[in-house]
């Protein structure tokens, strides 16, 4: 089980029309990109997919397109998460996950829980969760960091606790998690820009965002780092370095959404609190995306 998510998951945009309803077509053609491209696996409804401004009735039709597109050709991962863990609780209860290998979890944001509310917050999601974990540790965007202490603690008591997703920037905390952990827990890097070295300390792959726009390179990349050729995989992650740097530089999904629209995949669409990204660094966007498709077509 735990081997379908070793190497490169793609946490999957939702693409929207001008008028904002779900572009479902757009997204078969993300779906069809990625999976062309050498990908291992698909998160659905995670950050990049902007799930928190997606109704219930948008997420049920996005999980039910995806499923049918998808048709078990890679494993499916499907974002479940909150501050409320009553209400996680209950969606695991009464939801349908058919079709689906796991769940990412990100730690409760907002609430501020002590590190013992964390365990008892994905203790509380273990119990009753009908298909494996993964959690998902991210501080810029959650205030909480999930220790290397609870996190193993977890992993040792809950089998269908299987990895991590680890975005929390902090390379000594995970260099801990990989020390101490059992040989069949995952840890998946959630840091595009980090996930070389990451690898190189023995992690299991990445979540990726930049593997939206270039499915086959981020794959590439992170299969060569896993097997140790880190020469060949040093030049993949420097070739496309800048530009995952400029992905995040007006945040996420802005940055992606952008370049996937000059990539003629989709329209650049975001749903409010998130805007477009600024006119400078879209055109800076677009000559990273033209730099690297000259080199890939050279």
């Amino acid at each position: 089980m735990n081997s379908k998510f070793k190497g490169t998951g793609v946490a999957l945009v939702t693409p929207f029309h001008k008028q904002g309803t779900i572009d479902f077509g757009s997204l078969e053609k993300m779906i069809e990109h990625c999976i062309g491209g050498g990908i291992n696996y698909l998160v659905i409804m995670g950050t990049t997919a902007e799930t928190a401004t997606l109704s219930r009735e948008e997420k049920l039709a996005l999980s039910e397109y995806v499923i049918e597109v998808v048709n078990q050709r890679v494993p499916l991962v499907l974002g479940i998460g909150g501050n409320n863990t009553q209400e996680v609780v209950n969606i695991l209860r009464t939801n349908s996950f058919e079709g689906f290998d796991a769940i990412l979890s990100v730690t409760p944001y907002y609430n501020k829980p002590q590190q013992r509310g964390l365990y008892l917050h994905y203790k509380s999601i273990a119990v009753v969760s009908p298909i494996p974990i993964i959690m998902y540790n991210v501080p810029s965007r959650t205030s909480v960091n999930m220790k290397p202490e609870i996190v193993l603690q977890l992993a040792n008591d809950f089998d269908n606790i299987i990895g991590i997703k680890e975005a929390s920037g902090n390379i000594e905390q995970v260099m801990e998690i990989v020390r101490l952990k059992h040989k069949d827990f995952l840890v998946i890097s959630g840091d595009d820009l980090l996930t070389l070295p990451l690898l190189a300390m023995g992690c299991d792959g990445v979540i990726s965002v930049s593997a939206n726009a270039y499915p086959q390179e981020v794959s590439q990349m992170v299969q060569l780092g896993i097997k140790g050729e880190m020469k060949k995989a040093r030049e993949i992650h420097y070739r496309i370095s800048e530009f995952t740097k400029a992905l995040f530089a007006d945040g996420n999904p802005a940055g992606i959404k952008a370049a996937l629209e000059i990539k003629g995949l989709i329209s650049n669409h975001l749903r409010l609190p998130l805007v477009k990204v600024e006119k400078n660094l879209y055109n800076h966007i677009t000559n990273l995306i033209s730099e690297l498709d000259s080199k890939t077509n050279s």
